[in-house]
């Protein structure tokens, strides 16, 4: 096999795919509301006018925080916004699979998402050490609709896109990588069938 199609590393979307929801926003929200008594849409319209410029890395909970007690109405306190962050539910069997990956490739997480949510998500959670490189969004202010993000994860390891798969739960996240060379893969988070990836 020529070396430029050996596969050399593994990158993993988070939300959908490390975990069993959809994305991570909605959980967010859910938790601030359920642990406030606000109304949900209250909840939500007051974080969602800052999603897009937090997961960006344009802004961070810290900076927004204050506007968002303006909006809902209340002086919420911070803490809550943090332990919303651990109201993950995290896909056993790909936590399994990213183990096992990890004895034959170099397995990464390249996500669009709140630096400090995945930050501490990882610290507190079995996927501690896991991965050999996290690049968040929120970090770099790149997203995934965008080639610098992805070229942030090809240079944590030194790589080309020809070495490396990614895997994602958002069909439009594959259109970027497919054309940088990456194998893409489409993991349908509700069908959650594992049988291409679990082929390497």
């Amino acid at each position: 096999m020529n070396d430029k199609h050996i596969i050399k590393a593994i990158y993993f979307d988070f939300d959908g795919v490390m975990t069993l929801d959809k994305n991570g926003t909605p959980t967010i929200i859910s938790y601030i509301s359920k642990n406030t008594g606000l109304p949900l849409d209250l909840v939500d319209a007051a974080y969602r006018k800052h999603n897009e410029d937090l997961l960006a890395g344009r802004i961070t909970h810290r900076e927004m925080w204050d506007d968002f007690c303006r909006s809902v109405g209340m002086d919420v306190d911070y803490g809550i916004l943090e332990q919303s962050f651990l109201d993950v539910r995290l896909d056993k069997r790909m936590t399994e699979l990213v183990r096992r990956y990890k004895n034959k490739y170099l397995v990464g997480m390249i996500t669009d998402n709140k630096a400090d949510r995945i930050e501490a998500i990882i610290e507190n959670t079995e996927l501690k050490g896991l991965f050999d490189a996290v690049i968040i969004s929120g970090n770099i202010r790149s997203l995934k609709k965008e080639e610098p993000i992805f070229r942030e994860a090809l240079k944590a390891f030194g790589l080309r896109a020809d070495e490396c798969v990614f895997i994602d739960n958002n069909p439009k996240n594959l259109i970027v990588p497919e054309k940088m060379g990456f194998k893409t893969i489409f993991f349908d988070h509700a069908k959650r069938d594992y049988t291409e990836v679990s082929s390497f």
